[in-house]
């Protein structure tokens, strides 16, 4: 599943603020995890591993256990002043000078990705699945049964 649909989380800060905010947005992407109670985590990658474009990323992997191993889900990444530069994005800072901002980016979780970690890591012996609590109440039920129906 190398090409999904997904949410892009974008923020745009001042570059001293750029780790804080990556901090936050990392937060905000563990949430959506942890709201599902799936099993995850999160790695820093090593600068062989980040694209050109940012400085620092985090990667959130999602435990698949047909694969016997983390899968990953969600991106963080700290791209400094890198694409204010090649698309003009500027900043009026407290002096009244013009400045590059710094960008960020993350992904959201991929409904095909996040689907399959659900599937697998709430199946029951029996072959259903529970449906984790916090979407019960946007889908009415609690379990899909092993033929199909749902409970």
């Amino acid at each position: 599943m190398h090409e999904f649909a997904k949410v892009e989380l974008v923020r745009i800060c001042r570059p001293e603020d750029s780790s804080k905010e990556l901090e936050i947005m990392l937060g905000h992407a563990e949430a959506c995890l942890r709201e599902l109670g799936l099993a995850y985590r999160v790695v820093a990658l090593p600068a062989g591993d980040i694209s050109f474009a940012a400085q620092f990323t985090y990667d959130l992997e999602v435990w698949i256990p047909s694969q016997n191993r983390y899968r990953e889900i969600s991106s963080c990444s700290d791209c400094s002043t890198f694409q204010a530069r090649r698309a003009g994005i500027r900043y009026v800072d407290g002096d009244g000078k013009r400045a590059y901002a710094a960008t960020l980016n993350g992904s959201g979780l991929p409904i095909g990705r996040t689907l399959v970690a659900i599937l697998e890591q709430y199946q029951q012996h029996d072959g259903s699945v529970r449906v984790p609590e916090a979407l019960v109440q946007h889908l009415g039920f609690r379990y899909v049964m092993s033929d199909g129906t749902t409970n």
